[in-house]
């Protein structure tokens, strides 16, 4: 098999936030993450790796730019992690257009598997299926069975509310009351007050990154607990971390990865602590798998032509420090186990990063919900 690759270089592009909401969830911790991946890789049957990254502002046209000038001017073979639903459903067309390869980080949106799936994207990390399945029905068991969200108003926040809502509504619970708020809010007085007003058990927090730290302070501020209950949906480390115990103890929330979870995730954790003094949440962790998941396929096929590295990929199993025995569905969701994790009292951490506990290992099937039939119409 003859190897080849455009240009003579496999190219790797990292469009995420640098400057926003996300930067500290995805940002820089995800683009070193991918250069972790390409310098673990090596060469690709002796192609050099490069790697580079750009800020797509959470803005969809900004990123749809970016996007373009990387595949027509830079001959970038895949863009990885586009967190932000808005940004990742634009470039995901992009990339089809111009049969490239996207691979998706921190986008919830179900819509990238369904109505506008396309088979170049790959959803990598999560959605909002698989968190609203694994924390809601843990909380529904353990009788939170009124709901109120406080939800970012665009198409990830919006995703992660209806789907959890279904997943109440499901268990015989009720959704109370919604409130929507602007990405990058600055006050959460009013939000967090009317969701204190309906009295609701469960207090959803649909919103990620700086948002949900400052949506959590604004309980803390206004003493919603213990008489409800905050819950995120889509916490991760990095926000327990900026919190701090104190503000964050006793939270649940959904992971796919933790650092502390075995010899193996230590040890890769650690490595990317000594380039980022921090310590990595699952969608850093997953872009250091996608981005070996890609060399391993182009390395593989001998090309980098997208039809054939995406028929590798969704063929064969993904083994490595983020997941064991996950694979890549037709429809180009990422399924894989989840964890449903709880935040310790500061008196339970025992050393720095010490943030959590596994409450419960969720299998993939269980966690991402079923491909409906009809939903991607590339699925034949």
């Amino acid at each position: 098999m003859a190897d080849n690759y455009s240009d003579g270089k496999i190219r790797l592009g990292v469009l995420t936030d640098l400057s926003g909401t996300f930067s500290d969830i995805a940002g820089m911790g995800s683009v070193e993450a991918v250069k972790m991946a390409a310098e673990d890789f090596g060469q690709v049957n002796g192609t050099p790796v490069e790697v580079i990254s750009g800020d797509h502002q959470n803005k969809a046209d900004i990123a749809s730019s970016v996007a373009r000038e990387w595949y027509d001017e830079k001959g970038v073979d895949a863009i990885f992690d586009l967190t932000n639903s808005s940004v990742a459903l634009a470039v995901a067309n992009i990339s089809y257009e111009k049969n490239r390869i996207a691979i998706i980080s921190g986008a919830s949106s179900t819509r990238l598997t369904t109505d506008s799936c396309t088979p170049n994207s790959i959803q990598y990390v999560y959605d909002a299926n698989s968190v609203s399945n694994v924390i809601g029905k843990s909380i529904l068991k353990s009788g939170g069975d009124t709901w109120f969200f406080v939800t970012v108003d665009y198409a990830f926040g919006l995703s992660l509310e209806a789907a959890a809502t279904k997943v109440v509504q499901a268990g015989n619970g009720k959704v109370v009351g919604s409130v929507k708020h602007p990405l990058g809010a600055s006050d959460f007085s009013s939000p967090i007050l009317q969701a204190q007003a309906s009295g609701a058990k469960i207090i959803a927090l649909a919103n990620g990154g700086a948002d949900t730290i400052n949506a959590i302070k604004a309980a803390k501020e206004f003493s919603v607990t213990p008489a409800q209950n905050v819950v995120s949906m889509a916490t991760t480390l990095t926000e327990v971390h900026g919190l701090g115990l104190e503000n964050a103890q006793n939270l649940l929330f959904t992971e796919a990865f933790y650092w502390d979870m075995n010899d193996e995730t230590r040890e890769w954790a650690r490595r990317y602590f000594e380039r980022t003094k921090k310590m990595p949440n699952f969608y850093q962790a997953g872009m250091y798998s996608a981005a070996l998941t890609y060399l391993k396929a182009a390395a593989a096929t001998g090309t980098d032509e997208a039809g054939n590295v995406m028929k590798h990929i969704k063929a064969t199993p993904i083994n490595d420090v983020f997941t064991k025995n996950g694979h890549v569905r037709a429809d180009g969701l990422h399924v894989h186990d989840m964890y449903l994790l709880q935040v310790k009292q500061p008196g339970e951490s025992k050393y720095e990063w010490d943030y959590a506990k596994v409450v419960a290992k969720v299998a993939g099937e269980d966690a991402f919900s079923p491909m409906v039939a009809g939903a991607c119409k590339y699925v034949k």
